[in-house]
């Protein structure tokens, strides 16, 4: 007799408060990261209005059987293609980049959208896909087009965080449903020999300008901080004075006279470390590692390979974010424009962070359904 499971049962309770926990202690260090500033004085309140809207767009992702997605991907694919095309037709240049599309007081970055539109796409091609050994570079071609047609419409914007996103989750999920080894050694080599082509031709000044500033760091070479070096500097001193237990809740001193740039986008750790110290740090990585953790375990428990793509793909969007943004914040990774997930301020950012911590739960609460 088959077993009848509640919705209590089926929910993914450790999914849900883990999440809630990060959303809410971002809240908690945006109101103290923009308490000193005037611009970004209430964006904790419309951080609040964005992850409550999030959560509702999260739950509606979730009640609908993922098998819908499926069915129709290559729809929402084109959509999200759309999208793109839009932003260079009525997009808001800010910034020196065109990334936003605003209707009223409300704007959208389709990019940050096309994360899950992607990892959908992919998701259905390698569910039809009846290939179950190691692929080569020929089995890459479909899903590198896939990959090939957004990503050079968002670098075109430019927005080269997430097209390194993009690109690492489509590595990732390639990976991990069976890329054969030599083929991976390949895509490293190509990837290496590409670099000097992608320096000339795909970096803008100001990026290269960023490499050239984490460079100088480590090879000691002279650097003026107050120009490209200034973000990164200011972050590390934030980062290594909060000591063990940290300065106390808004009592940062780069954060409160204003040393510290886009403590409410980029650097919100930075002002969480100051604060809360080593021991506050540990809590917040300990979150994430949970929660990448929880979703490689949704992804094993999923029930076909389209809903174990998703998983695999929402998980590894968390993953690389998280680790891009902490990397540039503590000087190991240069800077570039790369949120916290949940943690950090933007609309857009959190939207597409729920919707897909709503496909995690989607998966997660249908393996006991089929």
């Amino acid at each position: 007799m088959a077993t009848v499971r509640t919705f209590k049962d089926q929910f993914d309770w450790p999914l849900f408060v883990t999440t809630c926990a990060i959303a809410v202690l971002g809240v908690v260090n945006l109101y103290s990261a923009t308490s000193a500033t005037g611009a970004f004085g209430e964006a904790y309140l419309q951080q609040i209005y964005w992850l409550t809207f999030g959560a509702g767009v999260a739950v509606l992702v979730a009640a609908i059987d993922y098998r819908h997605y499926e069915r129709n991907a290559w729809v929402i694919y084109g959509f999200g293609v759309s999208l793109l095309v839009l932003v260079f037709l009525l997009g808001t240049n800010i910034r020196g980049s065109t990334r936003w599309i605003s209707i009223g007081g409300f704007s959208l970055q389709p990019s940050e959208l096309m994360k899950m539109v992607l990892i959908i796409a992919l998701a259905k091609y390698l569910h039809n896909d009846p290939k179950t050994d190691g692929r080569t570079l020929k089995d890459l071609v479909v899903p590198g087009l896939i990959l090939a047609l957004p990503m050079g419409l968002i670098l075109l914007q430019p927005d080269l965080g997430t097209g390194l996103i993009c690109a690492f989750v489509f590595g990732t999920i390639m990976v991990l449903t069976k890329l054969k080894l030599r083929s991976l050694v390949t895509l490293f080599a190509a990837f290496a020999f590409s670099a000097p082509l992608t320096w000339t031709y795909v970096l803008r000044d100001y990026q290269k300008d960023r490499v050239t500033a984490f460079w100088a760091q480590w090879t000691g070479t002279e650097k003026d901080i107050l120009d490209t070096g200034w973000h990164a500097h200011q972050s590390q001193v934030a980062i290594g004075s909060g000591g063990l237990w940290g300065k106390g809740f808004m009592q940062g001193t780069q954060n409160q006279f204003r040393f510290l740039p886009d403590q409410h986008s980029d650097f919100p750790f930075s002002v969480w470390a100051e604060e809360q110290g080593f021991v506050g740090t540990l809590l917040i990585i300990g979150l994430y590692v949970f929660l990448v953790l929880w979703g490689l375990r949704i992804a094993s428990t999923a029930k076909d390979r389209f809903g174990a793509v998703v998983a695999v793909g929402v998980t590894s969007v968390i993953f690389w974010q998280a680790i891009i943004n902490l990397g540039m914040v503590s000087g190991l990774l240069p800077v570039v424009g790369m949120t916290l997930p949940l943690f950090s301020y933007g609309g857009s950012s959190v939207l597409t962070t729920m919707i897909g911590i709503g496909l995690l739960m989607n998966v997660s609460m249908r393996r006991f359904n089929f």
